[in-house]
Order: C-alpha cells, then sequence, then structure tokens
C-alpha cells in the first residue's frame, strides 16, 4: 500500500514538471521567433503598447543667425550729407558778424571766440582770422561772397587733399591689418564692428581680433558684431594677453586667405608707459606675421580739445595713421576736425553721426565744410 502511494505522488510531481517545462519552451520558442527590431534612429516612435510608448526625439536645433546685408559707401556718403544739412551754426554764427557793414576790432575778436569754441584750435583760429581778414579787406563784396571766402579758407583748414584712403589690403600673400587703438568709452570696440560692415559691404573678406581681453564685454560686444555679418571673431579667455590674441588672429587671416584682418586693442589709460608697453608689444607681434597697414585712433568728437590730450598719448605709442571720430553729430563742434589733423599730422579718415549699425561713413572734407557754413 505504501509503496502504491509513493508511485503515485511521484507520477504527479512528474506530470507537473514536464508541464512547467512545456510552458516555458513555447516561451522562449516565441521570443526565438521574433524579428530583433533595429536600434532607434532619433527622431522614431517604439511601437509598443499604448502606456509603453516613449518617443525618442533630437533636441530642437538653433535658428542660424541673420545675416544682414549692410549699406555700401556710396548710399553712407549720402546720408553723412544729409545728417550734415542744417547742422551749420558754426558757419550761420561766422557769417553773421562777417556780414555786419563794419568789421572792426570787437567783430573781429567775436569771429575768433567763435572758431575757439568751435574746437578749432588757437593757431589755426588765428590763421584763418588773418586770411578773411585780408581777404575781406582786399575783395570786399557781399554776404554771399563773404560766406564764399569762409567756406573757401575752411576747406583749406580740413585739408581737401589729404590721403583719407583706408589701408586694409596687404602684399605678398599677407591679409591687410588694421589695428585700432583709442580710450575705453569713445566707442573703439563699436568702432571696430562698423569698419568690418564697410568692408563686407565691398565684398571683402574680414577676419576680427578681440584683443581686448581685460574686458569681457567688449569680447562679446564684438562678437555679436561679427555674428551679424558673418564674420569670425577669434578671442582668448578673460584676461589673456592681448598680443597672442593678435598674433592669433593674424594667423588665422593669413592661412584663410583673408583679405583683411582688424584688432580691437585694450583703451586703458592708467598710465602711458604701461599702454606704451602692452600696444607696442601687440604691434610687434603682429608684425612678426605680416606688416599693420593701418593704425586707427578712435576719439569721441564731443570731448573737444580734452580729446587732444588722449590723441596726443595715442600717437606717442603708435604709428597713427588715421582718425575716426565718433558722435561727431553736432558740427558746431566741428573745429576739433581741424585741430586733431593739425595735432597728428594725419587725416580723418571715418566718422560717426549715429547710434546705427552703418552710421559710420569716409569722412568727405567738401561736404564737411558745406554743412557747416550753410
Amino acid at each position: 500500500m505504501g509503496d502504491l502511494l509513493y508511485l503515485i505522488i511521484g507520477i504527479a510531481v512528474l506530470a507537473v514538471l514536464l508541464g512547467a517545462g512545456l510552458v516555458v519552451g513555447r516561451s522562449r520558442r516565441g521570443r526565438a521567433d521574433e524579428v530583433p527590431a533595429p536600434p532607434a534612429e532619433p527622431g522614431d516612435v517604439l511601437v509598443a503598447p499604448p502606456d509603453e510608448a516613449e518617443v525618442v526625439t533630437e533636441a530642437p536645433a538653433l535658428a542660424a543667425p541673420t545675416v544682414e546685408k549692410p549699406e555700401d559707401t556710396r548710399s553712407r556718403l549720402v546720408r553723412l550729407r544729409e545728417r550734415l544739412a542744417g547742422q551749420g551754426a558754426l558757419g550761420r554764427g561766422l557769417l553773421a558778424l562777417l556780414s555786419r557793414d563794419r568789421l572792426d576790432e570787437d567783430t573781429w575778436e567775436s569771429v575768433e571766440d567763435t572758431l575757439l569754441g568751435a574746437d578749432l584750435g588757437v593757431a589755426p583760429t588765428q590763421e584763418v582770422v588773418e586770411r578773411l581778414r585780408t581777404r575781406l579787406r582786399v575783395e570786399g563784396g557781399d554776404i554771399a561772397d563773404a560766406r564764399e571766402v569762409l567756406r573757401e579758407e575752411l576747406l583749406t583748414l580740413v585739408g581737401p587733399d589729404m590721403d583719407r584712403r583706408l589701408q586694409v589690403s596687404g602684399a605678398d600673400g599677407h591679409p591687410g591689418v588694421v589695428l585700432v587703438v583709442g580710450v575705453n568709452g569713445t566707442g573703439k570696440t563699436t568702432t571696430v564692428g562698423k569698419i568690418a560692415r564697410i568692408l563686407v559691404a565691398e565684398d571683402r573678406s574680414v577676419l576680427l581680433g578681440a584683443a581686448d581681453t581685460f574686458r569681457a564685454a567688449a569680447v562679446d560686444q564684438l562678437a555679436t558684431w561679427g555674428e551679424r555679418v558673418g564674420v569670425e571673431v577669434v578671442r582668448g579667455p578673460e584676461g589673456s594677453d592681448p598680443a597672442s590674441v593678435a598674433f592669433e588672429a593674424v594667423k588665422q587671416g593669413t592661412e584663410h586667405q583673408v583679405d583683411t584682418v582688424i584688432v580691437d586693442t585694450a583703451g586703458r589709460l592708467q598710465n602711458k608707459q604701461g599702454l606704451m608697453d602692452e600696444l607696442g608689444k601687440v604691434k610687434r607681434v603682429i608684425e612678426k606675421q605680416a606688416p599693420v597697414t593701418e593704425v586707427l585712433l578712435v576719439l569721441d568728437a564731443t570731448t573737444g580739445q580734452n580729446g587732444m590730450v588722449q590723441a596726443k598719448v595715442f600717437s606717442e605709442v603708435v604709428d597713427v595713421t588715421g582718425i575716426v571720430l565718433t558722435k561727431l553729430d553736432g558740427s558746431a563742434k566741428g573745429g576739433i576736425v581741424v585741430a586733431v589733423q593739425r595735432e597728428l599730422g594725419v587725416p580723418v579718415k571715418l566718422v560717426g553721426l549715429g547710434e546705427g549699425p552703418d552710421d559710420l561713413a569716409p569722412f568727405d572734407p567738401r561736404a564737411f565744410v558745406e554743412a557747416l557754413v550753410g
């Protein structure tokens, strides 16, 4: 009886084991018969029950910045004349004095005061007054004649024959290298960006060097200017050696056969020796690869004669070849054009007349004097 019981229990256990094996086998066969799905690609939707569905997507692509088309030089010159038109406070004041029935000593003193108030400078003022006195005494005439005499004498002072072309082309496979210097606050970094726009409008390839490494805001500002016209900006870590950034910018410009490299420099003016050492080093390092073809000094026209002190310091540090006058939006102080040219012996090449990205134009002496005279 006991043997029979053990036999029954054994058969039952065997049946349970066989049944379990069958279920496992079927489950394994079912999974083996399935075709493995290919790995998911970005953007694919994986087929699964609704509660298990998962969407694999790429991060949304950032929109490429819109590259602007800068204004061409001809259009800038038209707007320059428009901006200057009607700004002839200096000319109107002088003509009111010169058209008096009697030009006595008090009148000529008033003429001198008017010119000095326009930041013309002492020596140029004395010269033009002496010439005006001689011509009006000899030639006489009415107010129309006085206006013409004044126009001719002011144009002579401004220097219509000075070479105001930007030297932005290199030689022997080198890019033109433009070094931009000036005290912080004069609009120096903005001017670099605006010069880049002028050159891009002339279909020149441009590269910018952000060598004002002690002002992170200046580097970021320059990068923004570059993005707007599709110009690459070479930059270094904050506080890095400005000369190394300038060197790398010219190196890349040469390798990529860029037409012009524009280098923004630091404008700290704590002491002349420190400034001299820094800018001198930047220029020497650049010229190990390519000659510097243009050194532009940026001056704020509204500072008047105070800006002359800055101009003198920079001219002693580097060989300035041209001047950029920013904020020249009121020609009553336009005499600064004559004063700075006389002081440095180099021409004003560009003038800024507003805050817009294309409000920088080549300086036109005749248009400027016409605006002064009215």
